[in-house]
């Protein structure tokens, strides 16, 4: 087998970081490893065998950057979760959907064979039908509302698409659920790291969690394996927001979903969050996502259930006892 010629957007994000550090591990299974992203090298230390560049992701001279490597496999890990302070209005947009089509234009005229992409289970959408647990064949919707989730879902719209028109590039379509580890900081998890869990009166809507490794290792093997196809990635299991405050030891706290919009409609007037109302759907209507083509058709099972990944995020942000 051909050893694969990689290059890695958003290398010095928190996934991007891991994966690349990862795969410098079967750095002999590569003939080339780049690490791109806009900010330069990322978190860690660069491992030995790894090409960094700094170059922006909508940057037309990315095809030239393909050839120059002679790149095969492409995995694109570039999006913004939450916009730094300050940054363009538009930033969430021109990463999130301009940079994946300037990707996905620059693979077809530099020729790359394979493009893996880490979407979100954020692209179903958080509506009150949800299924109970979503499947790939389900619908993506994700709301006008929320940027994060409109962005994958147009992501998502031209994945689709190219398949279709260029089925020569060959895709692997992941989307994750809530990502969790040792040294994860995100909206999500910003919500556990108060003296309380909040929660919606009425409403149980519960979260999936996937380890981050378990992410990681599904990318790698994405990498080196020849597996196309959308697949949700998470672990077995989920948590309600009531199973995670009694984890936690913290209290429980639901208010009816007028009161909370109506006070977060006031906290963003006052500018002390940038969340409105919005953030109630965001709560109540969590998509949970099914990992049975995951197990079945990929061939991974997670090495840690939601419960487990969670409780190990917990532990090492010492919310639980060691």
């Amino acid at each position: 087998m051909t050893r694969p010629a990689v290059l890695v957007t958003g290398a010095a994000g928190y996934v991007g970081a891991l994966l690349v550090n990862a795969l410098a591990t079967r750095r002999a299974d590569l003939s080339a490893l780049v690490a791109l992203d806009w900010s330069g090298p990322g978190r860690f230390q660069t491992p030995t065998g790894v090409t960094n560049v700094q170059q922006d992701i909508c940057d037309p001279s990315l095809t030239s950057l393909l050839r120059q490597h002679r790149i095969d496999t492409v995995v694109h890990l570039a999006s913004i979760l939450r916009a730094p302070k300050n940054a363009p209005k538009d930033l969430a947009y021109r990463v999130d959907v301009l940079g994946t089509k300037n990707v996905l234009e620059a693979c077809r005229s530099a020729g790359v064979r394979r493009l893996i992409v880490t979407s979100s289970g954020a692209a179903y959408g958080y509506h009150p039908d949800n299924p109970s647990w979503l499947d790939e064949d389900d619908p993506l919707r994700g709301n006008a509302a929320f940027e994060y989730a409109r962005n994958k879902r147009r992501v998502e719209t031209m994945l689709s698409q190219w398949r279709m028109d260029h089925p020569a590039l060959r895709q692997i379509v992941f989307r994750p659920g809530t990502i969790v580890g040792a040294n994860v900081h995100s909206p999500v998890t910003d919500l556990f790291e108060k003296p309380f869990v909040l929660g919606v009166a009425g409403a149980n809507s519960p979260f999936v969690f996937i380890w981050d490794e378990d992410l990681v290792a599904c990318l790698v093997e994405a990498v080196l394996g020849e597996k196309t196809g959308v697949y949700n990635v998470a672990g077995d299991g989920a948590l309600s927001p009531l199973q995670i405050a009694r984890l936690l030891g913290k209290p429980y706290v639901p208010v009816p979903a007028w009161l909370l919009a109506a006070a977060l409609w006031l906290l963003k007037q006052l500018r002390v969050t940038e969340s409105g109302p919005e953030r109630v759907d965001f709560l109540r209507y969590r998509p949970v996502l099914s990992n049975r083509r995951l197990k079945q058709e990929f061939g991974y099972t997670p090495r840690l259930s939601s419960r487990a990944a969670f409780e190990l995020y917990a532990r090492a942000r010492g919310l639980m006892p060691r």
